[in-house]
């Protein structure tokens, strides 16, 4: 049986510092509670799923949050880093199937996550891909740092170029289903947290 780990990277909830595009329409105040409500869909959904958790902030540990499971600030100078820093401790620590997922998805569930932790007792990668051409989930059997560099983070071809790549290194993937990851309020409008704020 394998050593799994599910890592959760989660920006801290602050007031003005997230979900900036979606802010420029909804106010910083409302970017803000929307994001609190994804951070909670994610902490409820993994929680769910009894394997190991580590949990990344992007600044400060929070401690009120997933407070079972082992919390650290990401280090890295872009989210390629990041990620595959976190990754590289997980495997570092005796892991050997990790999937790590964002915090900013509506529809994220306990059945998505632990079908990407399946997915690696027969594949080598399996991303969850998201609508606007990135990934929300992405989970390794081993630390490929090339996955993570030089990438073009935050644009439509990430995925694309990325799957490109393993394809070249001869590594087999899995895809689950494609999900919408709420950064505009067009993202929002599609979600059903546009209805729980009533934003119109």
């Amino acid at each position: 049986m394998s050593k799994q780990l599910i890592i959760v990277f989660v920006k801290n909830i602050k007031l003005g510092k997230v979900k900036t595009r979606l802010a420029k329409t909804i106010g910083n105040e409302g970017a803000f509670k929307v994001y609190k409500a994804l951070v909670d869909i994610t902490e409820k959904a993994t929680n769910a799923i009894a394997v190991e958790k580590h949990i990344y902030f992007s600044e400060v540990v929070i401690t009120s949050k997933w407070e079972d499971s082992q919390k650290e600030v990401q280090q890295g100078i872009n989210l390629g880093e990041r990620m595959y820093n976190a990754f590289k401790k997980g495997f570092d620590a005796g892991y050997n199937n990790i999937v790590l997922v964002g915090s900013d998805l509506p529809d994220i569930s306990e059945t998505i996550i632990q079908q990407g932790l399946d997915a690696l007792n027969k594949k080598e990668v399996v991303f969850g891909p998201a609508e606007d051409g990135g990934y929300y989930l992405i989970g390794l059997t081993a630390a490929h740092e090339f996955i993570f560099k030089n990438k073009p983070w935050s644009q439509p071809n990430l995925l694309k170029l990325t799957l490109e790549e393993l394809k070249i290194q001869n590594l087999e993937y899995t895809l689950l289903d494609t999900l919408n990851d709420i950064d505009t309020f067009e993202d929002l409008k599609k979600s059903p947290l546009f209805k729980t704020f009533n934003y119109d």
